[in-house]
């Protein structure tokens, strides 16, 4: 199977790794000044893991908003750019002013100074990566083309670590500054403006297309605080997919537990191998960090990225964890007194693993996003990656707190010029073990990660074709059906006067029409998550007769097997009617199975209107000699019972025999489909209505399904949205009512699955929401 990819040029891949840089660098820097708080600055370690650790969780917080906005905003610079360039000054101008610490002012009062500043720091953090780093899981759909780009920006960005150990070095030196605490004022000048320039680099030179004409949730700041409630419904959507959930507790694990331990390397070089001479220490403690990130620059990345592509990125990933785990396991005993040269030789192993982390993750979390895509008809980098670095700060933030408690379990002192052997002993084995630890669960919980590159492959040319052709249900064909109608350009009196009412006037007009009732409604029974072909349970069918039942007369199914047979039996114990469906296409061992159970249904009682087909026809699957043979058995196994085929309403005019062959007539008619503006749609419908009944001969005809979907993709002046989904419900039912129209409204419930087949708005049409929840109310 093949799929489309897009190769991405060399100097867009730069611009996005300079944009790593500064992604890296801030972070990067953070950590080595921070050790001055503690060392310099006389903050204890409980102040030092509520630094470490608040901010982050505000950081956590306001990562998946920014993904909404960045998700859903429309401007001629696209989605994410304007973003990236205001994080960028943010971060500058904050990390420059929250390092303006004097020891004069006192620890209280530097300690809740930098507090604040750490608040404003992390929320330029998060305008500024969120959108950034959607930005690169849009520049390319190509499998390996996406471990380039990361490898690319992780290769430039872990420049980063190696050029930060260095400052160590810088501030300790009495020849550059007089102390730490007056380096740390005056570095952080020229480390804000020059990373600041950095990450506005992206937002410069990062093509983008224009968003102003895309069908995105307008971002006021009412659908932006009501987005916390869709937030929390991606969060759990996110963790519903199982390779999702997996890339996250992986990558939680191994950054948790290396952040944890990460500053305790300046300590166990300056305690352990140099008994806590900081000066006789010199440039050691400055090694460790950088010739690792040199390692992971020059050595881990590369081969990463080739071993990706030769044996696929989940076996990349459980061989790199596995040397790095080798890497600790020489740390415990490279660290030598006397001999500190001796750990420069784990380095290799080690940088294995947080330098194949991100190459990996972010690449496979690109994939994990087109399998989102497939099943949900959203593209949503910006919601996904703010859950996965959500993910990555959360760890981050639970990270500094287990550093400040862990100081404190083995008792280290910062204000002692020598530590406890036992303090001492309690660091390295926490810097060993702790990782190592990490390490081994999450790669057990990647041993069974299944997205390989034939799945997503497989998955991006579904994609590919869903977007380069019409939805392969019912839009193809009722496209361009407006020549059967008369006229379209009118309303009826029975319409609703919308010209004059508020969102809470419709909500309430909604709300009083489905309380009088409905004539009839289709049954959605599958659950998020499930899909054609599931077996359905008779609690889930069970459950959702519940919601529905209390609010019509009649109830329609559509299949005989795999558990829809619940379906007519629960409705009857409800004191339902029901409309019974035999799902029929070109699988023949399965119809036999659909009938049979149609007629054993029916004879236990439980069928009111037998139908025997929906849109056999409309998807060309069977001829009509064929469907007309399964109608004609069911007829003859069922004397007393109307028997019908479901087909779209102008079917029966171009197909008379079926007309003939049907004891009632049961039609689909969708103006959404044929593009109908919503101030029209009811007497569009009315419209469809007629023709069908002419094609009828007498015969009864009944509207087996019509509805709205209230979010998608529009068709012509057909638009998905909450209001106009309302307003066509009402209309239709005053109609249906006024005229005594049987009709069946399309649907109960969303159902995920539906996007395969009718795109985004395939998830869009039920009065509930996936959850079972009223949409409108």
């Amino acid at each position: 199977m093949s799929t489309t990819s897009r190769s991405v040029p060399m100097g867009q891949k730069i611009a996005f790794g300079i944009g790593m840089l500064a992604n890296q660098m801030f972070p990067a820097i953070l950590g080595i000044f921070m050790v001055v708080l503690v060392q310099d600055l006389g903050f204890p370690g409980w102040m030092w893991g509520i630094l470490f650790f608040l901010p982050r969780v505000f950081d956590s917080i306001t990562d998946p908003i920014m993904g909404f906005i960045s998700d859903n905003t429309k401007s001629k610079w696209g989605r994410r750019r304007q973003y990236v360039f205001i994080g960028a000054i943010m971060l500058g101008v904050s990390f420059v002013v929250m390092w303006q610490l004097y020891r004069e002012n006192g620890v209280d009062y530097n300690f809740a100074y930098f507090l604040f500043w750490s608040f404003i720091f992390y929320l330029g953090l998060t305008i500024f990566s969120v959108p950034y780093v959607a930005m690169g899981y849009e520049m390319s759909n190509d499998f390996h083309e996406r471990t380039d780009i990361m490898a690319v920006a992780q290769w430039i960005g872990q420049w980063a670590w190696v050029i930060a150990p260095w400052f160590w070095v810088i501030m300790y030196d009495p020849s550059w500054f007089e102390s730490a605490d007056v380096a740390t004022r005056e570095l952080a000048l020229w480390v804000g403006i020059v990373c600041m320039v950095f990450a506005m680099v992206p937002a410069i030179f990062i093509k983008s297309t224009s968003t102003l004409n895309e069908n995105y949730s307008p971002l006021t700041p009412q659908n932006i605080g009501s987005s916390l409630k869709e937030i929390l419904q991606g969060f759990k959507e996110a963790f519903t997919s199982i390779p999702f959930r997996k890339l996250c507790i992986a990558t939680f694990l191994i950054f948790n537990a290396f952040n944890t331990i990460a500053a305790f390397s300046f300590f166990i070089v300056v305690y352990y191998l140099f008994s806590g001479d900081a000066g006789a220490a010199g440039v050691w403690p400055t090694l460790f960090g950088s010739v690792g990130a040199l390692v992971t620059t020059f050595i881990v990345i590369p081969i990463v990225a080739k071993l990706s592509k030769k044996i696929g990125k989940k076996r990349a990933f459980i061989a790199s964890q596995g040397i790095s785990v080798f890497g600790y396991i020489l740390l415990w005993f490279l660290f030598i007194p006397g001999k500190p040269y001796m750990f420069l030789f784990a380095l290799p192993f080690f940088s294995f693993g947080i330098g194949s982390l991100f190459t990996l993750m972010m690449s496979m979390t690109a994939d994990v996003i087109d399998l989102d895509e497939l099943s949900s008809g959203k593209r949503r980098e910006g919601v996904f990656g703010a859950i996965y670095w959500w993910m990555v700060k959360f760890g981050f933030a639970i990270a500094g707190l287990l550093s400040g408690a862990i100081l404190t379990i083995v008792g280290f002192d910062a204000t002692l010029e020598t530590q406890s052997e036992g303090a001492v002993l309690g660091l390295r084995a926490f810097y060993s073990g702790l990782p190592i630890l990490g390490t081994l669960i999450a790669m057990y919980v990647m041993k069974d990660y299944d997205l390989t590159e034939t799945r997503a492959n497989e998955i991006r040319a579904e994609l590919d074709a869903r977007k380069s052709t019409k939805p392969i249900t019912i839009t193809s064909v009722y496209q361009n059906r407006n020549a059967l109608l008369v006229s379209q350009k009118q309303t009826l009196e029975t319409d609703f006067d919308f010209s004059k009412t508020t969102p809470s006037d419709i909500k309430n007009a909604f709300n009083n029409t489905l309380n009088t009732g409905l004539h009839g409604i289709c049954f959605s029974p599958y659950l998020e998550g499930q899909s054609i072909g599931e077996h359905l349970t008779e609690a889930q069918i069970i459950r959702r007769m519940e919601v529905v039942a209390p609010y019509t007369q009649w109830i329609r199914s559509f299949s005989c097997t795999e558990g829809n047979e619940f379906i007519p039996k629960v409705a009857k114990q409800k004191g339902l009617k029901t409309m019974v469906g035999a799902w029929i296409d070109s699988n023949k061992a399965n119809n036999d199975k659909e009938i049979e159970s149609l007629i054993s249904l029916a004879d236990q009682g439980l069928v009111d209107i037998a139908v025997v087909g929906n849109e056999v026809m409309l998807r060309n699957e069977l001829t009509e000699e064929e469907l007309l043979h399964y109608i004609q058995k069911v007829k003859q196994a069922l004397p007393g019972i109307p028997v019908g085929y479901v087909d779209a309403y102008y079917q029966f005019k171009e197909n008379p025999a079926l007309v003939d062959a049907c004891d009632i007539v049961l039609v689909n008619c969708y103006p959404f489909w044929e593009g109908s503006n919503i101030t029209h749609a009811t007497a569009h419908l009315k419209e469809m209505y007629s023709l069908a009944k002419q094609a009828a001969n007498g015969k009864k005809v009944i509207i087996t399904e019509t509805g709205w979907p209230n979010e998608g993709s529009s068709n012509n002046e057909a638009y998905p949205s909450m209001e106009n989904a309302m307003r066509y419900f009402i209309n239709i039912q005053n109609w249906s009512q006024e005229e005594s129209v049987e009709m069946f409204y399309f649907s109960s419930f969303d159902e995920s699955w539906k996007v395969r087949h009718e795109g985004d708005v395939g998830q869009a049409w039920g009065l509930w929401d996936k959850n079972e929840n009223l949409k409108y109310k």
